[in-house]
């Protein structure tokens, strides 16, 4: 895809993202562009980023170790894949957010790691409310010894909560788990004394629903880079 064809294509996503916005009343600037740009170049990547896009999500370690390299070093990268233990060595300390702590064994290792470095690391908790044995992210009933461990971590930041709700193909099925995040992260933010600030829900197919629902970020690709591979 031209250079053009993907800036006209991310402005109509922010448009979009305005006025699903202003529809539920909240300020536009209460929700941010998360651009998923696994398997797209990194040319790609930097047109947006030239455009003013700042933040850029990938899944796969390798893939965006390399894109790092290449790229400038104020890109925001976030890591919104599954992680698996064997990398947690790879991603602690690049990323700005990782999206996708699952398990209290994920956040230990996470932990290990940022004190080996030094460093502060952003973290979300991707939570599976519909169960769906296909995708990560803990359950509801395993949320609270996770938050707990989060709380009083010293290198592990919490930021709040990631969710992939089941595929639909009318995003208004999806809407009640949005507001089901939304709610557990109200409950959470009550009862561990943190802000929590950021709902990491919402696709290329939802994030209208999503954002209504209370999301701070979401996660578009295709809407903007159009398919893998295509390039």
């Amino acid at each position: 895809m031209d250079r053009s064809r993907i800036i006209e294509r991310w402005r109509a996503v922010l448009e979009q993202m305005a006025e699903a916005a202003r529809r539920a009343g909240r300020e536009p600037g209460g929700v941010r562009l998360l651009a998923v740009s696994k398997l797209h170049p990194a040319g790609d990547i930097l047109t947006l980023f030239e455009a003013g896009q700042a933040m850029f999500g990938e899944n796969y370690v390798q893939e965006a170790l390399s894109k790092i390299s290449l790229l400038p070093r104020e890109i925001s990268w976030h890591f919104i894949g599954h992680l698996q233990p064997n990398k947690v060595k790879s991603v602690v300390g690049r990323f700005s957010l990782i999206h996708g702590v699952d398990s209290l064994k994920l956040a230990r290792s996470l932990q290990r790691q940022a004190e080996a470095l030094g460093v502060t690391q952003d973290v979300l908790v991707q939570v599976n409310l519909a169960g769906e044995e296909q995708k990560s992210g803990i359950s509801e009933a395993g949320l609270p010894a996770l938050a707990e461990f989060l709380t009083g971590s010293s290198t592990l930041r919490w930021q709040g909560l990631m969710l992939m709700p089941p595929f639909f193909d009318d995003p208004e099925r999806a809407r009640p788990y949005f507001a089901r995040l939304r709610d557990l992260a109200e409950t959470l933010r009550s009862g561990f004394g943190l802000p929590l600030p950021e709902l990491s829900m919402g696709m290329t197919g939802d994030f209208e629903a999503a954002i209504e629902e209370g999301a701070t970020l979401v996660r578009i690709g295709t809407r903007i880079f159009g398919e893998r591979g295509s390039n």
